[in-house]
């Protein structure tokens, strides 16, 4: 009686194992999305260098010393949170030109924490480390694709050179809105450039 008094406690020790490391793994998971999450925002709204890993902790809702758990260095956290920004699964192609207008607005160019990490962060990527320039270019090739999808054109090469051309107007276009310190010329880039756009797409 008693052997099997210990095997019943000893099986119920393994669940309560294997049930903490499910839920370890799975909180895990969580606090790795909400730490990218926060660096995402924060990357975007201040730049890279502005922001401290402590304040991304702090935003995360975690502690710092929990940060080596999950990334080796700033310089870590910076791909991988540019390769969840612009590597993950886009929605399905949209018209050229319904995409321009609603990137090229003054809502898009207000919000920059919560708005699009290339026209925020392409220019200090510059001067990132190689991972994060990969994630970035990757992040491109797919924009221009997607696109190119969205395109009038019906040659391909036609529509990815107007995919190419527009993506660049309308990120410098935003880059520059958000510049000015003249809110009537950032208005005017923001619309000359979806009406250039309007004509070409």
């Amino acid at each position: 009686m008693m052997m099997i008094m210990i095997e019943v406690k000893r099986a119920s020790s393994r669940r309560r194992e294997i049930a903490h490391m499910k839920v370890s793994r799975e909180q895990m998971v969580e606090n790795r999305r909400r730490i990218l999450e926060a660096a995402g925002r924060l990357f975007r709204a201040r730049g890279f260098e502005a922001v401290t890993v402590a304040e991304v902790m702090r935003a995360a809702g975690l502690t710092h010393g929990g940060f080596y758990g999950h990334f080796r260095s700033k310089d870590d956290l910076i791909a991988a949170t540019l390769a969840e920004l612009v590597v993950a699964p886009e929605p399905e192609p949209t018209a050229l030109s319904d995409f321009a207008a609603r990137y090229l607005s003054p809502g898009h160019r207000d919000n920059p924490g919560d708005g699009c990490p290339v026209a925020a962060l392409v220019s200090e990527t510059i001067r990132q480390a190689p991972e994060a320039r990969a994630a970035m270019t990757e992040g491109l090739r797919r924009q221009i694709a997607r696109l190119a999808d969205g395109a009038d054109a019906v040659d391909p090469k036609a529509a990815r050179q107007a995919a190419i051309g527009s993506w660049a107007a309308m990120v410098g276009a935003v880059i520059f809105a958000r510049m000015s310190d003249d809110p009537d010329l950032s208005d005017e880039v923001l619309a000359q450039t979806r009406a250039w756009i309007a004509r070409g797409a």
